[in-house]
């Protein structure tokens, strides 16, 4: 990753590049489900106003 002989502290740059280098690899990117439970919430919602006024 970066050479154990520089201190990242000691320079702003490569401090950052340490930084964001261990952020990104401890922590995985997760996939958000809020807008596909929103849009299903919606549609049985529709579904369940329809199926009521076909009554």
């Amino acid at each position: 990753m970066s050479d154990p002989q520089i201190d990242p502290a000691g320079n702003t740059q490569a401090f950052r590049a340490f930084a964001q280098g261990k952020e990104a690899e401890a922590v995985p990117q997760k996939r958000s489900y809020t807008l596909p439970i929103v849009v299903g919430v919606a549609v049985l919602v529709i579904v369940v106003i329809a199926a009521y006024l076909l009554l």
